[in-house]
This record gives C-alpha cells, structure tokens and sequence, in this order.
C-alpha cells in the first residue's frame, strides 16, 4: 500500500470516527464545542445529523468507492467546515480551541484535495 493509499484510509477513518462522536455522543460533542441543550431535541438531533452521522456516511462512502475523487471529496467536506470555522474566527472571535479546530479541518481537508488531486493519477 502506497502513502496517498494509507493517508486516504487513515483520514477517512479518523472522519467516520469524529462523526461517529457527534452521532452516538451528541451531549458530550455539544460539550466540546460549547453548544447548550435548551430543552429541545432539535440541538442534538443536528449534532447527530451534521456533525455525526454525515461525516460516518462520507468517510465509510470515500472508504467503499475508494477512488481518488472520493477521497478528495471527503476533503472538500472538510475544507467546508474549515471555511465555516475561519468566518467564525473572523467575525465572532478567536478562542485557542476554535484554532484548533480550524487547524484540524485545513490540515485534514488540504491533505486529501492535494494527495488525490495533484498526486494521484485519475481513474
């Protein structure tokens, strides 16, 4: 198994299980990134579904097609959450876990796009 081929797999597991956290775990990832129950089930049925079950269902779908779009696309996703974590940083403050996160969903996502866009011949 080549690099790009270990990083892919290794990637995608590590997504499904981020997202397996926010799906399985909703109450403890609302705690790491600060988000309060009110009272309602919508808060944690949107934890299971955007910050859980979506990213399982991409990682175990990157994993099945295994093709370097899918993988690059699994980045996409996480270069997404990264957009929506530096407008954050930009507009609504700057905490050292926000950069963490931020820094995390960059590395992750440019990893991906660059290895299976630019390093891997297309199928």
């Amino acid at each position: 198994m080549d690099l790009a081929s270990i990083l892919n797999v290794l990637l995608a597991l590590a997504t499904i299980g981020f997202g397996a956290a926010g799906w399985l775990a909703p109450r403890w990832t609302m705690e790491k990134v600060s988000l309060s129950d009110t009272g309602s089930t919508m808060g944690l049925s949107e934890v299971r579904a955007a910050s859980g079950a979506l990213f399982v269902v991409a990682g175990l779908g990157a994993l099945l097609m295994g093709s370097p779009t899918a993988y690059a696309m699994l980045g996409f996703i996480w270069l997404g959450g990264a957009v929506g974590r530096a407008t954050s940083l930009l507009l609504d403050g700057t905490t050292t876990r926000k950069w963490g996160f931020f820094a995390t969903e960059i590395g992750v996502g440019l990893i991906l796009v660059t290895v299976n866009l630019f390093l891997v011949p297309m199928a």
